[in-house]
């Protein structure tokens, strides 16, 4: 089961790391990492695997939520049934 996180927000330290790190905490697998930062704006795309994950993805789209308010980024994760079937062929 695969799903994409974005992580869009100003450029700040740790950004990367917080995220990661409550992903490892939930046995969510990183796939993929894509980031840009441009003017101070950050954008960050991760392929994650959430088949292993302690949580459903809703309460990991929650826990990732919270997440963005403390750090006042937006973080968003959503099922990507596209990547799953392309990685099938």
């Amino acid at each position: 089961m695969n799903a994409i996180v974005t992580v869009v927000g100003q450029d700040k330290i740790g950004i990367i790391a917080a995220v990661c790190a409550l992903l490892a905490e939930h046995n969510v697998n990183i796939l993929d990492i894509s980031q840009t930062i441009l003017q101070g704006s950050f954008t960050m795309v991760m392929a994650v695997d959430v088949g292993a994950a302690k949580v459903s993805v809703g309460e990991l789209r929650d826990l990732l939520e919270q997440l963005g308010q403390k750090m006042e980024i937006s973080i968003r994760i959503q099922r990507e049934e596209i990547f799953d079937a392309m990685h099938r062929i």
